[in-house]
């Protein structure tokens, strides 16, 4: 898809802001008339994503709602600092945005991290959301819950081998190449034409700032930590709110079966499958996942 202008000219205004003394990028797109009466939108995105990854839906979204854009800690433009990263960090990173920028309930949109984020924030913080969008959603706490107890031991010991910073600093610098990437993003999406240069740039632009290297290590140690996730299972039943889970049948990544078994835990959530597509719907079927969330969003006003 080639639109003419830049991905950096397609996601609004973008702009920083100081949260807990770290530079976070975000962009916001407001729409020409009544977006006082509309809901305002949050989009959210996946792990080693970032703003330039909506650049198909920002502006389509965001001619019916004011919508934002979010780099979490870590990712994009935001800073790259070795915190103790987890879910639940993210979910207060968009809650003290909300309280800053916005101060009336919004839909939550994310994409696989950006929808476990999501789903955590609607759980947490249910003054703040009016209804969840999700894309691939992962369960990392599904893991616990495969290995035997007397298994942990042994697990314990090989994520500490790999977690090592003497192995995930050079395994940082090789996967951080464009054409490390280029085959990662042929495992997330089908279709080989979604895989663009813009894609790799966008992608590939982020690994290079300073200190990135730290932050992939933090971010390497927190994610196979037993603390780095809330179940989703466990979330979902506490939901009260309309959520919508998105899932393309081609998702390498996470199982598009999870979707079915998700729904079972809460008769809030509805459930639709594409065909022919990965695990980044947003980018690689842009029309179609923007014409199921603006359907979505006027069914539930």
């Amino acid at each position: 898809m080639n639109t003419g202008l830049s991905w950096q000219q397609r996601v609004g205004n973008q702009r920083d802001w100081v949260w807990r003394g770290w530079q976070i990028r975000y962009t916001y797109i407001r729409p020409l008339v009544n977006h006082h009466h509309s809901t305002p939108l949050m989009l959210l995105h996946g792990f080693g994503a970032s703003i330039g990854h909506w650049r198909y839906n920002l502006e389509i979204l965001g001619e019916s709602n004011t919508v934002y854009a979010l780099d979490m800690l870590g990712f994009g433009a935001s800073e790259k600092v070795p915190a103790n990263y987890s879910v639940e960090l993210w979910v207060e990173q968009v809650y003290e945005f909300w309280q800053a920028f916005i101060r009336q309930p919004i839909i939550l949109i994310g994409n696989s991290l950006g929808s476990l984020v999501s789903l955590a924030a609607a759980d947490a913080h249910p003054d703040m959301v009016k209804g969840v969008i999700m894309m691939s959603l992962p369960d990392p706490s599904l893991e616990q819950e495969a290995v035997p107890d007397f298994l942990y031991p042994v697990v314990a010991a090989i994520k500490s081998i790999f977690s090592s910073p003497l192995l995930l600093k050079p395994l940082f610098k090789i996967i951080r190449q464009p054409v490390v990437l280029r085959r990662w993003a042929s495992l997330a999406y089908t279709k080989p034409e979604a895989i663009s240069e813009e894609l790799i740039d966008i992608l590939a632009k982020p690994p290079q700032d300073r200190d990135s290297a730290r932050a992939f290590i933090a971010l390497f140690k927190a994610s196979t930590s037993n603390n780095f996730s809330p179940s989703v299972k466990k979330i979902l039943p506490n939901i009260k709110i309309p959520m919508l889970l998105i899932w393309g049948r081609k998702d390498k990544f996470v199982p598009p079966k999870l979707a079915t078994e998700f729904a079972q835990y809460n008769e809030k959530l509805e459930v639709f499958y594409l065909e022919e597509v990965g695990h980044c719907p947003h980018d690689e079927s842009p029309e179609q996942v923007n014409k199921i969330i603006l359907d979505w969003i006027s069914q539930k006003r």
